[in-house]
């Protein structure tokens, strides 16, 4: 396996073998696990409580801003942690402080904004 392309046949022989092995289990479990399927086990478990009515609900629009909000948050963390530790270094300290208030001016916007059409408020 010398040369430019023993590297990807290399590679690609790994892949294979793991490609194998994850078969080979799920082989193994669809053959060695009991299989008796009852009307019981085929219908929908939720929390215990037996379905009632269709499978399909409504859900309000809020809760998907707030899943908005909270991702919002998380990148600003992920962005903030990085950029305390670089901020000490030589040579980065002005760029990184305008750089890091030009961030959170963007998260800041987004917060007044979802401030100002009332989607904080939980009613």
């Amino acid at each position: 396996m010398d040369g430019y392309f023993g590297s990807y046949a290399l590679v690609a022989a790994l892949f294979a073998i793991g490609v194998a092995i994850v078969a080979g289990a799920l082989m193994a479990n669809r053959l060695l696990r009991p299989t008796r399927p009852t009307p019981d086990k085929l219908t929908t478990y939720e929390c215990g409580v037996d379905p009632v009515g269709e499978g399909w609900a409504q859900s309000q629009v809020r809760y998907y801003v707030f899943t908005y909000l909270y991702v919002v948050f998380a990148v600003d963390a992920v962005f903030l942690f990085p950029w305390a530790t670089v901020f000490d270094a030589p040579g980065f300290g002005v760029a990184t402080l305008v750089e890091m208030f030009v961030f959170l001016g963007f998260i800041a916007l987004g917060i007044v904004y979802a401030w100002r059409k009332r989607v904080l408020t939980w009613t």
